[in-house]
């Protein structure tokens, strides 16, 4: 009989360490799929920001060629006036 209780305690133990086990390559799992979609995320983000800052450049050299535009505009007007 006492043969018997050794191995259903080796057996509940063996249970209890597979169970963790378990318990820990899921939880390996969970937070490497998490680092991925972070990884994911933050690469959006920062093409996102990329784009942004493209169309913020590309705003702002529209506006300065519009600004150099009614600069010469108005010297050209000024110089037919004087002619």
């Amino acid at each position: 009989m006492s043969t018997l209780r050794q191995f259903s305690e080796k057996e509940r133990d063996y249970d209890a360490y597979q169970a963790r086990q378990n318990y820990l390559r899921q939880q390996r799992t969970i937070q490497f799929e998490r680092d991925e979609l972070e990884q994911e995320l933050n690469e959006e983000r920062k093409a996102k920001e990329f784009e942004r800052k493209e169309k913020e450049a590309e705003r702002s050299a529209k506006e300065e060629a519009l600004a150099e535009n009614e600069r010469l505009k108005a010297l050209l007007a000024k110089n037919n006036l004087d002619a």
